[in-house]
């Protein structure tokens, strides 16, 4: 009798998330474990250097750090709460974010998660955006003077 193949031959819901953002990082660890390697979830860490908005639905790095956002396998853009109870439904634990299926509990919850994204760089000791976004022109246009930028 031959065993099923588990893995998925390709992701469910692509997560974009702040790399640089400690508490970001705890939860895709965590998520990570409960993905064990299946493939489900495509974790895509927007503050990699590499990030190419043009590959994730067009979601550019400022509006990624808006709020999070995430993309099903059929190209549709989601954010907020809804990220988190997709991700979890596709992780075996939809329990957790049952209840924001319910709308007014949805609007509640994309409330209370809007005031955590509009507060969470200086809540975990990070710069402004304005800041963060200036560093990173910064970063770019020294990469181009290094000639790692190709003329077009």
């Amino acid at each position: 009798m031959a065993i099923a193949n588990t893995i998925p031959t390709q992701w469910k819901i692509k997560l974009l998330y702040d790399g640089e953002c400690p508490l970001c990082v705890r939860e895709v660890k965590f998520l990570k474990k409960r993905d064990a390697g299946r493939g489900i979830v495509n974790f895509v860490d927007i503050a990699d250097p590499d990030y190419n908005p043009q590959d994730h639905g067009g979601i550019d790095y400022e509006l990624a750090m808006d709020r999070i956002h995430g993309i099903l396998c059929d190209g549709t853009i989601i954010k907020n709460v809804e990220v988190f109870r997709r991700v979890y439904e596709e992780l075996g634990m939809g329990w957790v974010y049952a209840v924001t299926k319910i709308p007014a509990i949805a609007t509640i919850a994309n409330f209370i998660y809007g005031l955590w994204a509009k507060y969470r760089l200086p809540l975990t000791r990070r710069p402004s955006l304005v800041e963060i976004l200036a560093t990173r022109s910064r970063q770019d246009t020294v990469e181009c003077s290094t000639d790692k930028c190709q003329t077009q």
